[in-house]
């Protein structure tokens, strides 16, 4: 690491002039992305009777934010558009997608899986938004660099904004293993 006064390179990679450090929030910890997080977790509550987070539900949303990021569950959120995107990974899922933030989301979510895996995909995200959620999906998804991956036991359910009403759906897994 080079001395900051000298306008090197500071431990996170970031240029530094003089002494003006500039924090960057992680992009998780965004206002917007919490706002998701919000409705990530009121669905969750809604369609599985259980929080997502176990623990005090009243802690600070920003710290319930950092657990979700940190877990070992992966966790993923697409909006509730036509070609729904991604807008929200943890670092779980971060890895196994071998993505980086910037890359997954905003991505189309339908490009986590393989063109032939999709229609059984797409069935099962319209049985959990009928439904409100679904336990014990299983599926075939892909990596960024092609590398194929089983799923099961994961959960999808619906985001549930303000209004009650649904706005993108997530899903949450512990099991996969390479194919």
């Amino acid at each position: 690491m080079s001395d900051p006064r000298a306008g090197g390179v500071t431990a996170a990679g970031g240029a530094q002039e003089g002494w003006a450090w500039r924090s960057q929030e992680a992009a998780w910890l965004s206002a917007p992305v919490l706002e998701r997080l919000e409705a990530l977790e009121r669905g969750h509550r809604q369609a599985f009777g259980r929080p997502l987070l176990a623990g005090d539900p009243q802690r600070p949303l920003r710290l319930r934010a950092q657990e979700l990021f940190a877990a070992p569950e992966v966790l993923l959120a697409h909006d509730g558009g036509s070609d729904p995107r991604l807008i929200y990974a943890n670092r779980a899922a971060l890895g196994l997608w071998r993505r980086s933030w910037e890359e997954l989301v905003g991505m189309p979510s339908r490009l986590t899986a393989e063109p032939e895996q999709r229609p059984a995909r797409s069935q099962a995200l319209d049985q959990a938004r009928l439904s409100g959620g679904i336990r014990g999906y299983a599926g075939i998804r892909i990596d960024s660099q092609g590398r194929r991956f089983q799923l099961s036991g994961a959960r999808i359910w619906s985001l549930i904004g303000t209004d009650g009403a649904a706005c993108g759906q997530a899903a949450a897994f512990e099991n996969w293993w390479w194919l």
